[in-house]
């Protein structure tokens, strides 16, 4: 069943490509945060702008001179998408609920198939359509209150069942949210390949021992990370150590990326121990709230970062099915799901050299070492 509104068939508006990188700061460009969701509220899913405005560039891949492009933009560790990838259009095709419910082991079930390879996903739940990252076993309810989210036993079946549903009465963001993922660890690709699972099978420039445009440095690769997305879920903001390709099978998310050098006022939560070390706890959602009059009282703590959040320079990009969006090392990334979809990244290391005027590891590791 089709949603109400199709983000894989709305409306959108490219810039025209280059030839090469500009210098200096010139790409991408930039915008505030409390800009960004003035035009669009991170809870209008169904109300975008229209056409959609995209600022990051886009590669076709079946173009040998715009993908010779595409890795010089990579190599400087710049943002871009590219479309049009084979092995993306043939997976959205043959990725039905029922297909890749059948490559899924059951609940707690960690016996070998007979017949097949099969991969362990789980199911995550929040109370509302905010998803926050945290390392569970951390959690102490007792001084903390309730986690941001709990595991449930759900299987594929049932979440897909519950995604479908949330597209057809576009639930609201106040009503429970259920995230699925699942992981491909890094020795499957080194394993003959009548062992790998349908994700691995179906990825091969993911899943390739061999380095590719997408997987270029195997041997710092965690594997593959897929999440199932519903509608609404908003992934709190986060950075990845490894520069990452993000592959979107089917659906579309919105993803909004800020630079390393921002990391000040994005409210990272700096503290080793902590469980949402290197993560923020804050919804973006609430930067719409900040000016509404009807909104009577916020915590102090909250409104603060939220404040200091709205001025964070960033881009924003839809990323549909078929499109890889790749994401520089240390850059961060928040993310709304726009509608039911599938999403796989791959990780390739951090680059010998950061970005000089963005940053890279360097400037987050100041930004962690410092009280802001």
């Amino acid at each position: 069943t089709d949603p109400v509104l199709d983000y894989t068939n709305h409306a959108y508006d490219y810039p025209d490509l280059l030839s090469a990188p500009p210098p200096g700061e010139e790409y991408p460009p930039l915008e505030k945060l409390g800009d960004m969701f003035e035009r669009w509220p991170q809870d209008e899913i169904d109300n975008p702008p229209s056409p959609i405005v995209e600022q990051l560039l886009h590669f076709d891949y079946s173009n040998p001179a715009e993908m010779a492009v595409a890795v010089k933009f990579r190599d400087l560790e710049l943002p871009f998408k590219v479309y049009n990838v084979p092995e993306l259009d043939a997976a959205n095709l043959k990725w039905t609920d029922s297909y890749v419910a059948s490559g899924f082991a059951r609940h707690n079930d960690y016996r070998p198939s007979k017949h097949k390879p099969l991969a362990h996903g789980s199911a995550e739940e929040s109370t509302d359509n905010f998803f926050a990252f945290f390392v569970s076993k951390l959690w102490n309810p007792e001084t903390m209150g309730p986690p941001p989210t709990l595991d449930n036993d759900w299987n594929f079946e049932t979440w897909a069942k519950h995604a479908r549903y949330a597209d057809q009465v576009q639930l609201p963001p106040t009503e429970p949210h259920y995230y699925w993922q699942v992981a491909v660890e890094k020795e499957e690709r080194n394993s003959p390949k009548y062992t790998w699972t349908f994700i691995s099978k179906d990825l091969p420039s993911f899943s390739n021992p061999e380095p590719t445009f997408f997987g270029f440095n195997p041997p710092e690769q965690k594997g593959i990370q897929c999440r199932f997305g519903e509608r609404g879920i908003a992934a709190a903001n986060h950075y990845d150590t490894g520069r990452n390709m993000v592959a979107m099978i089917a659906g579309a998310k919105r993803y909004i990326l800020a630079p390393p050098k921002e990391c000040s006022k994005l409210a990272i939560v700096i503290p080793r121990k902590h469980p949402a070390h290197m993560f923020s706890l804050l919804n973006w959602g609430h930067i719409s709230l900040l000016d509404d009059p009807k909104v009577m009282s916020m915590p102090e703590q909250e409104r603060g970062w939220l404040e200091r959040a709205r001025e964070t320079l960033a881009i924003e990009t839809v990323l549909k099915a078929g499109e890889v969006l790749y994401i520089p090392s240390f850059w961060f990334h928040y993310i709304v799901s726009l509608q039911k979809g599938a999403q796989c990244n791959t990780r390739s290391g951090v680059p010998d050299e950061p970005n000089h005027y963005f940053g890279g590891r360097d400037t987050v590791q100041k930004c962690m070492d410092s009280s802001y």
